[in-house]
């Protein structure tokens, strides 16, 4: 999953947005000093991803990729469902989407001297992209694809990945709204058990 949908499943928590925002920005063991929360967030972001991975909708859309997207085709689902889940956020979220954005970028910005500068220079590109909210758009969905393609070391089709995700929305949306509750209650419980000192 990407930016938005981990601030959200990260709960209602600021340390485990926070954390949950870390995720990619944080590699090998989690560091020791960080607030618990901050620390569970993390830890919440590699559980996501690892289930994401293991999916059998996720596992079965991967498919549907031909070369040379396929190889791709993990970033290619994480970006569009969050654009799947920007469009329909009122579904998911008590808060609406420009609000929760907003959140996430305060967020960001207070706690600036925490992150890590990977992570100070891409809350910067959120905040004038206007991220997370911004995803509804699928314009800058390409345009997201695009940057993620040059910080990729090698040659890669993302800055034309656009419409060969637009042909596939239907396809994607349909996988999402199987995928994604299923999503949320793994989340859910992983936050309880967390809380509870059982993980």
């Amino acid at each position: 999953m990407n930016h938005l949908a981990h601030a959200l499943l990260a709960g209602s928590d600021p340390d485990w947005i926070l954390g949950g925002l870390l995720g990619d920005f944080v590699h090998g063991p989690v560091p020791t000093n960080l607030r618990e929360g901050v620390g569970h967030g993390i830890r919440l972001h590699r559980a996501i991803d690892v289930y994401t991975d293991a999916h059998p909708v996720v596992v079965a859309l991967r498919g549907r990729f031909v070369p040379p997207f396929r190889r791709y085709a993990g970033i290619l689902i994480d970006v569009w469902f969050d654009h799947v889940l920007a469009r329909d956020f009122a579904r998911w979220s008590d808060a609406p989407l420009d609000v929760f954005s907003d959140l996430v970028n305060d967020l960001l910005r207070r706690h600036r001297d925490e992150l890590p500068p990977n992570l100070q220079r891409f809350a910067d590109y959120m905040r004038r992209a206007g991220l997370p909210a911004a995803y509804a758009d699928s314009a800058v969905v390409g345009r997201a694809l695009a940057g993620v393609g040059t910080r990729l070391s090698r040659a890669n089709p993302l800055a034309q990945a656009l419409p060969v995700l637009q042909a596939l929305d239907a396809e994607l949306r349909a996988g999402f709204d199987v995928f994604f509750p299923d999503l949320v209650a793994f989340a859910d419980r992983w936050r309880s058990d967390a809380i509870a000192g059982r993980r």
